[in-house]
């Protein structure tokens, strides 16, 4: 409050003030009654605060105010005005001191909250905020109620930051207070607000807190209904990470066959499948949920059951069955856009990772359409993330470069937009992204012991950049991330695939024929898919492995089915790099004929890069040529 004059150049306060000096002094007076209520305000609210002055004489001060055009009427609404600047409200409020302007916040409050009557709690927001200014002279009791209500009706229309700004005041005003149901309530709802801001270290350190704060307090009241509705938040955005052992608990207060128990299981299966090699349990949690489900006819349970199914089928590589799984899923109608969203995301990905592109783009496309009415930054990351690996994928740069991140971005989803820069050459913008994508997943390592998708992408970007770039260098700290995640038995097999395709492509650019031996048993059973989030196709991979190895006729077998399979995905970036690779199988092999079919993929590859700017690979092209034709 003391940096008003700050804040408004000396300038502006001067022509502010010398309008409305030519007011009356009772016109000024209500005028700075108003200013406190906030830059719009109406006769109703404005009338039982102007005191000793008649209905008439009120408005005849208001018709004074607008001549001056100090607020004008707000078009379609009678009674309601609104100063024409926020620098005029502004300013008259400064003019208050600090006790006159709390106890002025105070009579509002309280004005207003009569005057609503019945109906308070649907202005809680605006009764929040006097209360909230006005708490060293009413209090903290109304304060905490209307903050509660107005963060609550935000949660209801997924305006995040509001809810968040609400319920963190109400819960400041309860500070070393002990813990009663508002504030259990303020907890829960200030977690989900979190939650949706998709930032992992809060995640961790301040959403999972306040859930258990807000579980523990109902469980030892008796409030199962409430305890049951924490833990299944569980299922929204990341919380499935970090929610196994409050599920777990939660699951021994519902009773057996029963709507909660159903809920419950699909998130913990979930929860269990995210964070364990082992498919056994998670998988049993999960196939209860929808027999639970279905036995009852809960079709939303069916929905989360299958959604849930469909991720983890897809982190344990099972493409197939969890493409089953998601769209089942996408067919069952629900009100939960989380389940919708979570399905439409791994149906995306596995579609992609099974070359059928177009398809995944129907489900990228339609998943950035709902994030739009929920609002929520982890869910919106995720959509942008499954378009941009898309077009990387396509070679689509121009829509690759369209999105632009939103606040919270988890720090693995930084991969499209650098693979996209180094594939063009733009090898400092590339580096500028992967150093600060890097310094993201080393710092949720080194703080909260993070094994997961982000660990992955350490161990596989740095050897694809290196392939592009032909600078081979921070190996060791690849194959120190890829060690973690496959050493950890809470590594789900996606990343344990990442890490393995990290590991090859160290092999074979150090031309290490025992590795690559050992990646390429590892990597087989992924034959016919696609690494999409690196855009590289498995054989791809397959077949470097195996001409590092000296078997050139498995390599050129392995060539061959990813050109057919990245010809008919519509993967172009990657069909370059594939003719280009299988150009120096041919040339080492040297059969006859070989030369011949070397130019002609080095040609395709050279029309392909030339095409997209791909400036690293038309180089590696050209210089293939050179030694071919000579």
């Amino acid at each position: 409050t003391d940096s008003w004059t700050i804040r408004i150049p000396e300038g502006v306060r001067e022509v502010i003030g010398r309008r409305l000096n030519r007011l009356s002094q009772r016109c000024n007076e209500t005028l700075t009654i108003a200013s406190v209520i906030g830059r719009e305000f109406t006769l109703a609210q404005i009338r039982p605060l102007v005191e000793e002055v008649t209905g008439e004489r009120l408005l005849d001060i208001l018709e004074e105010a607008l001549a001056a055009r100090v607020i004008e009427e707000l078009p379609q609404s009678v009674g309601r005005y609104q100063f024409t600047h926020a620098l005029i409200q502004e300013t008259l409020a400064a003019e208050l001191s600090l006790t006159r302007r709390v106890r002025l916040h105070a009579r509002i409050a309280e004005s207003l909250e009569e005057m609503y009557g019945a109906d308070a709690d649907a202005h809680a927001a605006e009764l929040a905020h006097h209360f909230g200014q006005a708490e060293a002279v009413t209090g903290t009791l109304k304060l905490v109620h209307y903050s509660l209500v107005a963060g609550e009706r935000a949660l209801a229309a997924y305006a995040w930051e509001e809810s968040q700004t609400h319920l963190e005041r109400g819960l400041a005003a309860k500070e070393n207070q002990p813990m009663d149901a508002e504030t259990a309530a303020i907890v829960h709802g200030l977690a989900q607000a979190q939650a949706a801001g998709g930032d992992i270290e809060e995640i961790r350190s301040h959403v999972l807190l306040n859930l258990t704060r807000a579980f523990d307090y109902y469980a030892e009241t008796g409030e199962i209904a409430k305890a049951i509705a924490v833990a299944e938040h569980s299922h929204s955005g990341p919380l499935s990470m970090v929610m196994t052992d409050l599920l777990s608990r939660a699951l021994r207060l519902v009773a057996p066959n029963s709507r909660q128990e159903s809920s419950l299981l699909s998130a913990y299966g979930l929860s269990l499948g995210i964070n364990s090699k082992d498919l056994g349990p998670p998988k049993q949690a999960l196939d209860r949920a929808l027999d639970i489900a279905r036995q009852g006819n809960h079709a939303d349970l069916e929905k989360r059951a299958l959604a849930n199914s469909a991720q983890v089928d897809n982190f344990h590589l099972r493409f197939h069955e969890g493409l089953e799984n998601a769209l089942n899923a996408i067919a069952i109608e629900s009100e939960n856009p989380v389940d919708h969203l979570r399905a439409r995301l791994h149906a995306g990905y596995i579609l992609a990772n099974l070359g059928r592109q177009s398809e995944a783009q129907e489900q990228a496309t339609a998943m950035l359409a709902h994030v739009e009415t929920i609002r929520d930054r982890w869910w919106s990351a995720r959509a942008i993330g499954l378009n941009q690996v898309l077009a990387v994928a396509r070679g689509d740069w121009t829509v690759a470069s369209s999105f632009e991140d939103p606040a919270g971005r988890r720090p693995s989803d930084w991969y499209p937009r650098a693979l996209m820069e180094f594939q063009l050459g733009n090898f400092s913008e590339g580096q500028e992204i992967f150093e600060r994508g890097m310094e993201g997943v080393e710092g949720l390592i080194r703080d909260f012991g993070v094994v997961s998708l982000s660990v992955g992408v350490a161990a596989w970007s740095i050897p694809v950049i290196a392939r592009i770039t032909g600078v081979p260098d921070r190996f060791a700290e690849a194959k120190s991330a890829a060690n973690v995640a496959i050493s950890s038995p809470a590594v789900r097999p996606i990343v344990v695939s990442q890490a393995r395709l990290g590991l090859a492509l160290m092999a074979v650019e150090l031309k290490d024929v025992s590795a690559s031996r050992e990646q390429y048993r590892a990597l087989e059973s992924l034959s016919g898919t696609m690494f999409i989030t690196s855009s590289i196709a498995a054989d791809r991979m397959l077949g470097l492995l195996a001409h590092t190895m000296g078997d050139l006729d498995v390599a050129m077998r392995h060539f061959e089915e990813a050109l057919a399979f990245c010809r008919k995905a519509g993967y172009r970036p990657e069909l370059a790099w594939t003719c280009c690779d299988y150009a120096d199988t041919l040339r080492e092999r040297d059969a006859e004929g070989d030369g011949a079919k070397a130019i002609a993929l080095l040609d395709e590859s050279l029309a392909i890069s030339s095409e997209l700017g791909m400036r690293p690979l038309m180089e590696r092209v050209l210089s293939r040529r050179e030694i071919l034709k000579a």
